[in-house]
């Protein structure tokens, strides 16, 4: 799918390239963990985030889906003058990271894309005493193997387990994580991790360091969760120095939200998930929204 990125208004553009947001994008408000730590870790940044809510959740969607939906995204975010892209959403960083940095190379932007899948890969070969390593994560992010080949990129000879939590996601991004129904579906994406002797597990989806606490209960306190926020900060913050796009300046950054779907919905669970103060939301359509075949709302 040719997506062309649309010129960057006046009103929007900054003459200084190293003052012009960071854009993040996720399925939903789960990405929103990920922003909580760029927003701590680069606090003089600027963020415009975007959450596709009319089409979450993304953990069961085909690969070509997740790649047309990123790509518009994407288009949305440089259209707003973003400086820097964040792929904040486990599934589409497995899916689309690639189509998205080729496209980046196709135009004369410049824009570096960032995904969440080869830091937390980094961060738990790093971790790791045993080299027995677990993955939670959805249906879609497992089959893609993603995390297999970031893990051999990093070192060969640890293992994965890695175990698929169809439904989590969307418990979680409605408040009902700690129902009995989402508690055993835990439950039991830890036993085979357990059975491995895993001592890392990677938590391959944004929603579910909001579970971290029972998670460790339930893994046990020897074995260390990495989350995506912030391993993914870091290789951001390396990123702007290293091409020099940090701001300058020393004011307190500003940070707003867009989403595809309903601005109460996504209102009702932004606080939640990003644990500071929600500013203003606007709602934008983007192309393939229009038909409106396939969408699911959050509400």
């Amino acid at each position: 799918m040719a997506v062309h990125a649309r010129a960057i208004s006046p009103a929007t553009a900054k003459t200084d390239y190293r003052e012009r947001p960071i854009g993040v994008f996720d399925s939903g408000v789960g990405g929103l963990t990920v922003l909580h730590e760029l927003l701590v870790a680069l606090p003089h940044e600027d963020y415009v985030y975007l959450g596709d809510t009319a089409r979450f959740p993304y953990g069961e969607r085909t690969p070509q889906e997740l790649t047309r939906f990123a790509l518009e995204l994407s288009e949305e975010l440089l259209a707003r003058g973003a400086k820097l892209l964040v792929v904040a959403c486990n599934a589409a960083t497995s899916a689309a990271l690639g189509a998205l940095q080729e496209r980046m190379l196709e135009t004369t932007l410049g824009v570096e894309v960032l995904g969440v899948v080869r830091p937390e890969a980094a961060q738990a070969v790093a971790q790791t005493r045993s080299g027995r390593i677990g993955l939670l994560a959805t249906p879609t992010t497992v089959a893609s193997a993603a995390y297999d080949r970031a893990l051999a990129a990093v070192d060969a000879h640890v293992t994965l387990t890695a175990v698929p939590c169809p439904g989590l996601a969307r418990m979680i991004q409605e408040g009902q994580e700690f129902s009995a129904a989402a508690v055993e579906l835990v439950r039991a994406a830890c036993a085979p991790l357990i059975a491995a002797d895993v001592d890392t597990v990677i938590l391959g989806c944004t929603h579910y360091p909001l579970i971290g606490r029972m998670l460790q209960r339930m893994l046990g306190p020897q074995v260390r969760l990495i989350a995506s926020g912030p391993a993914l900060a870091r290789q951001v913050e390396h990123a702007l120095t290293t091409r020099r796009l940090r701001s300058a300046s020393e004011r307190e950054g500003e940070y707003r939200f867009l989403c595809t779907g309903e601005v109460e919905s996504f209102s009702a669970l932004a606080t939640r998930f990003l644990q500071m103060p929600l500013t203003a939301v606007e709602q934008v359509a983007l192309g393939a929204l229009a038909d409106a075949e396939g969408a699911i709302g959050v509400g």
